[in-house]
């Protein structure tokens, strides 16, 4: 007889892979998942997405109004905040990013990162 652990009744796990629900947009990719009561985004954004140029369109706002709180795993991005501040996010970057900003990708090397806050709306149109 095997012994069944009270604590692995409680286990959650889920995998990208088989995301929940998956948004497809211009030159980019959001699979969200959720577990533990919150939503969680990997978004993959290929060379030449923009903000501005691939979402704006759908949201219909001047600038992104989701905040972020992220980690980069791939790729450069750059980001410009409504006050005009610019910083470039790189691999193993950690970022709590508020609303109000534009971003992009940097040369040829597709940026991932995992959003633990901002993407239950990101991309959905209002």
């Amino acid at each position: 007889m095997q012994n069944k652990s009270k604590v692995l009744d409680k286990v959650e796990y889920k995998n990208f892979g088989r995301a929940d629900e998956v948004r497809e947009f211009s030159k980019g990719r959001l699979e969200l998942v959720t577990i533990g009561g919150r939503t969680v985004g990997r978004i993959t954004l290929q060379p030449g997405w923009r903000w501005s140029e691939s979402v704006q369109p759908i949201v219909n706002t001047k600038s992104c109004e989701v905040p972020h709180f992220q980690y980069q795993v791939s790729g450069v991005l750059k980001v410009r905040t409504d006050d005009g501040a610019e910083f470039e996010l790189l691999p193993g970057d950690l970022v709590n990013l508020p609303a109000g900003h534009d971003a992009w990708v940097v040369g040829s090397e597709p940026v991932v990162a995992v959003d633990f806050q901002g993407m239950l709306d990101y991309a959905r149109n209002r």
